[in-house]
């Protein structure tokens, strides 16, 4: 048990820390109206148009910070806070979100390596800790494959964590695009662009935080059933 915790607290910290920073920075800069007067669903709309995206509906979601790009409908989905109020921040979340579906329409290889991963990484996110344990008990018991079962959960586990790394290039790409659009559609000031990269980096560190907590979940379950063989 000692053990587990010297591996998950140090990503927990991180993670309490980045979703800190992104709370902080949101309800700073959701408060700042931005002087173009545009609500991050006008702003969507806009940049889509500028980019030369078609086809992409921008709707009204549910829930804080729920914002997403959703490639398979092509629906651009904005929580209420951010589609419907003209503050700085939304601008910079909706740009991020527009940034996700320029890169569907270019078919940015990273992305489509992470959608394709998904269905495999979905599993192993919610099966691979169940099978490393299941096969960790049946081999306790005395049964062999026990600990093939949790080498293969591992190995489900794992394809959970490469979908996480290969989270970090496509949200920070998308992030960059954000950016040079914001600056370049002549939407922001200085100031203002400025305060979305705020946002935009203060939110990056969430998807960091769970790249380091999930790699270091699947080292702990790797020691667990590497010292259940050096046991015997």
């Amino acid at each position: 048990m000692g053990l587990y915790f010297l591996f998950m607290v140090p990503p927990l910290l991180l993670m309490l820390y980045a979703q800190y920073r992104v709370s902080s920075a949101y309800n700073k800069y959701s408060k700042v109206p931005n002087t173009s007067r545009l609500t991050g669903a006008d702003a969507a709309r806009r940049l889509l148009e500028s980019q030369g995206v078609s086809g992409v509906a921008v709707e009204v979601g549910k829930g804080t910070l729920s914002d997403h790009y959703d490639p398979r409908a092509k629906k651009l989905r904005l929580s209420p806070e951010v589609a419907n109020h003209a503050s700085v921040a939304a601008l910079g979340i909706a740009a991020h979100e527009v940034g996700h579906a320029v890169q569907h329409a270019h078919a940015y290889g990273p992305l489509k390596i992470r959608n394709g991963l998904f269905p495999l990484a979905n599993l192993g996110s919610q099966l691979g800790f169940l099978a490393v344990i299941a096969g960790l008990f049946l081999y306790y018991l005395g049964t062999e494959f026990g600990l093939t079962v949790s080498w293969i959960g591992i190995a489900l586990f794992g394809a959970a964590a490469l979908f996480a790394l290969l989270t970090l290039p496509v949200e920070f790409n998308a992030s960059r695009r954000a950016k040079a659009m914001l600056q370049q559609s002549g939407m922001v000031s200085t100031s203002e662009y400025n305060a979305a990269g705020e946002v935009l980096s203060a939110a990056a560190l969430t998807y960091v935080a769970s790249l380091v907590q999930i790699v270091m979940q699947l080292l702990y379950f790797v020691m667990l059933v590497s010292g259940a063989r050096r046991r015997d």
